[in-house]
């Protein structure tokens, strides 16, 4: 196992303001580095800014600027969003520095000197957009189907990279290395990519019509192509080829990344390493996007979220939990603020806060403001000991295998688990009775030193949020790895009057009257045999169980709220309270007959209805695989 770590961000293109893509790969590597370093490796972040290419050109013409003053106003921009999105890289780096571009002049003079590039006519169909020339079988319709534009037609003369002699090495490494990249629908992406005979890359771009660039050291008529430029910062950021930090960090190297620059980093990128005679880096770890309305979110389309006007809603940390949360990684996601806040309030104010809370509050009205004694252990605290300690290894085996979204799933499970104990235990009935003090003070140590696990697990991803519930439990500091183990809590430690952690957020709700059924009633039942046409007309969707609750004065209903990736979360009633906790459905993919009449059930507002099996036990969920997006039609 790799004591060594390195990971990088792509460098975003400052033509524009930052949005909440950028926030989350940003975020998202910023915990990866955190994990790493809570289980004791050397862990190392980059990320920057890409400064050069014509968009940039055009960009800062059109603040009529230069562009020089232009990116440097731009890159302020991302320079202070990370730190109060609590991001802390340990470089930060601008391709408009003169070590970069020193570098990129070094390689290019070295892939050139190799026979590797060389001069041509050229004419093609060019997307201002990406930056680069298009084949004819990569447009949609006539269009570039990232930016949804005509690409101008252009004849130009230009120097090219040899790309396509490195074809057959770039398909064997990837058969050779089928984790290279992850997840590996991406690497057999890359590899139907791969089929049709790989282009030669336009390298190049004549001053003649873009000065904005570094300068190629063989020929001053021409500036390098952006992306030639940009990649080579995540091994110039290093000192390479001979820095101390290259040798160190290169062997390690993660890029991670979003889908629509896999064919640079996963094509273009490693046949220029291998030109430059440098050994490729160690993964390409892809994710989805954010979608809005159906769409990606883009600063292209218009639909971009601003992440610091949703931490003004969510709390800076709160925002990082649903964005780390609620995208599986390598999927696509929803983001609304109806989810964000449900998500918020699931499993931050209702799960984790209120077990601090009242876990604190109990103990300091009963143990004299501090952690009690544990007396003898029953069976109850045996087994949730044995949950927390096989739950710290199985967070630490998501995270190394990117399953960020699993590990915040199994903590809350964890927390979930112990506000269980404690309605089993009923702590509040035990200190009512004077001859259950001891067993009183084993339940509260129980939960306080669960929950100080707990607060180590999610420091990662909201480190301000656990140092203060760190100081709420009276620990000096986040607890490390080896101090994640049941049983470590000093009792006698000194209880501060907790502060609510994450207060609850109001969510908007959805207004639709419809009559009141009885409870019992099941909408949308049938006696009667249905032709096709009529089973036709049922629409079955899949839908992720986002939240779920009991239903005010009833025993049998549970609410839950719904993903169905329609941008918004669907409230649906089921009769399964018997069968199943909250905790049981939270984050479960289920089946959705989603075309039912709304109706409601003892007050409660239900628009749909999850199909569950009848089984001896009453009630099986019907499970979906996590594959499959919220949204996706059954058939």
């Amino acid at each position: 196992m790799s004591q060594t770590f390195y990971c990088t961000t792509p460098i975003y293109y400052v033509n524009s303001n930052p949005h909440i893509g950028h926030a989350y790969t940003t975020i998202v590597s910023d915990a990866i580095i955190r994990f790493r370093r809570l289980f004791g490796e050397d862990a190392y972040f980059l990320t920057g800014t890409d400064e050069h290419g014509q968009k940039i050109a055009e960009s800062a013409a059109k603040a009529k600027m230069e562009p020089q003053a232009f990116v440097d106003m731009m890159t302020q921009k991302f320079r202070e969003l990370w730190p109060e999105l609590h991001i802390e890289p340990d470089q930060f780096i601008r391709t408009t520095e003169e070590r970069h571009k020193q570098i990129v002049q070094q390689i290019l003079q070295q892939i050139y000197d190799n026979g590797e590039i060389f001069l041509k006519e050229y004419e093609g169909h060019y997307c201002v957009g990406c930056e680069e020339f298009l084949n004819e079988s990569e447009l949609v319709e006539g269009q570039c189907p990232t930016h949804q534009t005509v690409p101008e037609f252009r004849q130009e003369r230009n120097y090219f990279f040899r790309m396509s002699a490195y074809q057959d090495w770039l398909v064997q490494m990837l058969k050779d290395q089928p984790d290279w990249i992850y997840p590996g629908r991406y690497r057999n992406e890359v590899l139907r990519f791969l089929e049709n005979p790989l282009q030669d890359l336009c390298i190049s771009r004549p001053k003649s019509r873009l000065t904005w660039g570094i300068e190629l050291p063989f020929d001053s008529d021409f500036v390098t192509y952006v992306w030639f430029d940009a990649l080579l910062n995540y091994a110039s950021a290093l000192d390479c080829p001979d820095g101390e930090l290259f040798q160190r960090y290169w062997p390690v190297c993660h890029h991670i990344i979003g889908k629509d620059i896999l064919k640079t980093h996963a094509v273009y990128w490693p046949c220029m390493l291998k030109a430059a005679g440098m050994t490729p880096f160690a993964r390409l770890v892809v994710h989805g996007h954010w979608v809005s309305s159906g769409s990606k979110m883009s600063k292209t389309l218009g639909n971009v979220v601003d992440p610091l006007a949703m931490k003004e809603k969510l709390g800076v940390d709160g925002l990082r939990y649903f964005l780390v949360r609620d995208m599986s990684f390598g999927e696509d996601a929803n983001f609304t603020e109806e989810l964000a806040i449900t998500r918020y309030n699931g499993d931050l104010a209702n799960n984790f806060g209120n077990l601090l809370s009242r876990s604190v509050n109990l103990s300091r009205q009963n143990f004299s403001e501090s952690v009690p004694e544990c007396g003898p252990l029953t069976d109850a605290e045996t087994e949730l000991r044995a949950q927390f300690q096989n739950g710290v290894e199985q967070v630490q085996e998501f995270i190394r295998q990117f399953y960020l979204h699993k590990a915040l799933e199994h903590i809350a499970w964890m927390a979930s688990q112990v506000n269980g104990y404690l309605q089993q235990q009923a702590p509040w009935q035990l200190a009512k009775q004077p001859d259950q003090r001891e067993r009183l003070g084993t339940v509260l140590y129980t939960a306080l030193d669960a929950t100080r696990i707990l607060v180590g697990l999610l420091a990662p991803v909201m480190p301000e949020k656990m140092k203060l519930a760190s100081t709420t439990l009276g620990l000096e500091g986040l607890p490390q790895l080896t101090e994640l183990q049941p049983g470590l809590l000093q009792s006698g430690t000194a209880l501060p009057k907790p502060e609510p952690l994450f207060p609850k957020i109001q969510v908007p709700k959805v207004q639709q009257e419809a009559p009141t059924p009885k409870e019992d009633s099941a909408p949308g039942s049938a006696a009667t045999p249905l032709n096709i046409d009529e089973f036709n007309k049922v629409e079955l969707k899949v839908g992720l169980i986002r939240d779920c609750a009991p239903v005010a004065g009833s025993d049998k209903l549970l609410h839950s709220q719904v993903d169905l990736g329609e941008g918004r979360l669907r409230s649906i009633v089921s009769g399964v309270a018997p069968r199943f906790s909250p905790a049981d459905l939270i984050g479960q993919r289920v089946i959705v007959v989603s075309n039912l009449r709304p109706t409601k059930l003892r007050g409660v507002l239900s628009e749909g209805m999850i199909l569950f099996a009848e089984s001896e036990k009453g009630f099986e969920l019907v499970k979906i695989p996590e594959s499959v997006v919220p949204g996706s039609t059954v058939r």
